[in-house]
């Protein structure tokens, strides 16, 4: 039986559909005004791999997944500047310019991970009259208020406010660094519908003022509009936004509903570059398109389903080019699989010596155990050893290389991933010597000459690493 970790409770439970056989499944997406980076990538792969694993367990899926495109501002609250006019600024282009522009990179990125299409993209800028609609309800029912042509939820009137991050408004206000702002009634408060000064781009009208809406109530309304207004089966999302973003979420979704928004929170962890998050406003990301330039995308497909989604992921070098071998390492095993099978009298035909039961019966386990893929993982290598020692005593039969494709085809549907096309092993003699120029460069401690060879062997399709005894060179798809 599968079982989640939730958020909102902070332990595994039992997972039960609200409709059976169906599952609403809302994620957080990015907010478009720059290229995603690795951690995005870990995100929204870990998402997919959920997704699949509920589809292939038979559930029908209806995923959504929103483009930001207007209302983040750059202090993740109602101050700052908004992220995609800041760009556009910067860029002298019109902001849904740049949402257009990144929207499409961020399909790309998506597209050569083999990440699935969701149900439906949502836009904020396409929901205005919706978010508009839902603010006046709010202010109807009294959890939110007008003043000087915002308007703000109420938090004490919310008294489930901390539940899903575990803060209360009173160790909040106590240790809160909030400005005082003489609009709000409690400096907790968050904005519904922000009105916009004269040099912001993006603004509409509305019964307060000429504004735009606030970062938070964008999801609400959106979920709701395509997954209900009752409660929803599941909520992905990154857990640096559990507090403030999925907070508020909560907060003025059930403030309005009456009911719990959704009922499962699953939240992937953060990557880590030299032990600090990977972010864009820290300027430590790396962008998908630059890993994609050096590794395979189902190598870092593979790098991101070997750790589970709750734990922190660090970035290296070395852990891109494991990944890269482990994925080699699959490929050869069902290449010679397949060559195998298609030789005709070179196998024994006795019993089959692989207990396929054990196989899938742990990998389900592992899956079913909040979608613990480095340890289904491990019964994949775990079959490869297997299977290398039982061919070394001549024990393999034509049914257990049947078996074994079979299992791969069914579980990679989860994992999606695409095999190396190992048939050229051979690395050619003018990569080899690029190598070679670049191991002298390092010894002469031009760093800067090294990592432009490595660069440009990276764009030849060949990814170099450093070891003790020497460099190895790994064909990469391009």
């Amino acid at each position: 039986m599968l079982q989640i970790y939730n958020k909102l409770t902070n332990q595994k439970e039992e997972f039960t559909p609200i409709n059976p056989g169906k599952i609403g499944m809302y994620v957080c997406g990015p907010t478009v005004y720059d290229h995603c980076h690795l951690g995005h990538g870990r995100g929204y792969v870990s998402m997919d791999i959920i997704r699949k694993y509920l589809e292939y367990s038979g559930y029908e899926v209806r995923y959504i997944m929103n483009y930001t495109d207007v209302g983040h501002l750059t202090d993740n609250s109602e101050d700052g500047e908004d992220k995609i006019e800041k760009k556009a600024k910067k860029e002298k282009v019109d902001p849904i310019e740049i949402a257009n522009y990144y929207i499409q990179s961020c399909e790309e990125d998506f597209d050569a991970l083999n990440i699935k299409p969701a149900s439906f993209y949502p836009r904020p800028t396409k929901y205005i009259d919706k978010m508009i609609d839902f603010t006046q309800r709010l202010i109807d029912k009294g959890f939110a208020y007008e003043s000087d042509g915002s308007v703000y939820f109420s938090v004490e009137k919310f008294p489930d406010y901390g539940k899903l991050s575990g803060r209360k408004t009173d160790e909040l206000l106590a240790g809160s660094r909030i400005e005082i702002d003489s609009s709000k009634r409690n400096p907790l408060d968050f904005a519904l519908w922000i009105k916009a000064d004269k040099n912001h781009i993006l603004k509409w009208n509305s019964p307060w003022s000429i504004g735009y809406p606030g970062w938070h109530i964008e999801c609400s309304v959106m979920s709701c509009d395509l997954l209900g207004e009752n409660t929803f089966d599941i909520h992905g999302g990154g857990n640096e936004n559990a507090f403030p973003h999925n907070e508020n979420e909560i907060a003025q979704s059930e403030a309005l509903t009456s009911q719990k928004m959704a009922n499962y929170w699953v939240l992937w962890n953060m990557v880590n570059v030299d032990g600090v998050k990977a972010s864009k406003s820290l300027g430590n990301a790396v962008s998908i398109k630059d890993a994609l330039k050096k590794y395979n995308a189902s190598a870092i497909r593979l790098w991101i389903a070997s750790s589970h989604y709750r734990s922190v992921m660090d970035y290296s070098e070395n852990s891109l080019f494991q990944a890269q071998k482990n994925l080699e390492k699959i490929s050869k095993f069902i290449s010679d699989t397949q060559a195998n099978l298609s030789k005709e009298n070179a196998l024994n035909e006795n019993s089959p010596a692989i207990d396929f039961d054990y196989y899938w019966e742990k990998f389900n386990e592992a899956m079913d155990d909040d979608f613990n893929t480095p340890l289904a993982l491990s019964f994949v290598y775990d079959l490869i050893n297997q299977t290398h020692k039982l061919k070394a005593e001549n024990k393999i039969t034509t049914t257990d290389l049947k078996n074994i494709l079979s299992f791969w085809n069914k579980i990679n549907i989860v994992f999606s991933l695409e095999l190396i096309d190992l048939g050229n092993k051979k690395v050619p003699t003018d990569i080899t010597k690029l190598a070679q120029e670049r191991e002298l460069a390092r010894a002469n401690k031009d760093f800067k000459e090294a990592d432009k060879i490595r660069d440009l062997l990276s764009d030849k399709g060949y990814l170099v690493k450093d070891t003790e005894s020497g460099f190895e060179l790994a064909k990469i798809k391009k």
